[in-house]
């Protein structure tokens, strides 16, 4: 599975303060929300052949060390366990020694959803 992590330098005095006004249940709920669009966003864009992989995304809400944290998932694999949309995204060897070169359709189709995050996180930091 691929990560998706932001990283920032300076004050959070006022990250801190927007996070401090929710309630952890309501941030979750916050999360989960952007959870799922994530899911209709790379379930759309996900190359079709079956559907089966297109219909495995999913996604859950991680806590750690007061981090919250969105793992989006696909659980369909090939018989020796390869992650599919690894091998739609990056491309594949085949058995007869050719390429079936890769296409780049989770970073496309999930920007919109991390954006949207940006976008609401920063109108209710600047609010505050």
């Amino acid at each position: 599975m691929g990560v998706v992590s932001f990283k920032h330098r300076g004050s959070f005095k006022n990250m801190e303060k927007f996070l401090k006004g929710y309630s952890s249940d309501k941030l979750l709920n916050v999360l989960h929300g952007y959870g799922n669009q994530g899911v209709s966003a790379l379930a759309s864009a996900t190359p079709i052949d079956s559907g089966e992989s297109a219909s495995s995304w999913s996604y859950r809400v991680s806590v750690s060390r007061g981090s919250f944290f969105i793992i989006w998932e696909n659980s369909s694999v090939t018989s020796s366990g390869t992650p599919i949309v690894i091998l739609l995204q990056y491309g594949h060897g085949t058995r007869d020694g050719g390429f079936v070169q890769g296409k780049d359709f989770i970073n496309p189709a999930i920007k919109p959803v991390m954006d949207r995050i940006a976008e609401d996180v920063w109108r209710e930091v600047a609010q505050r």
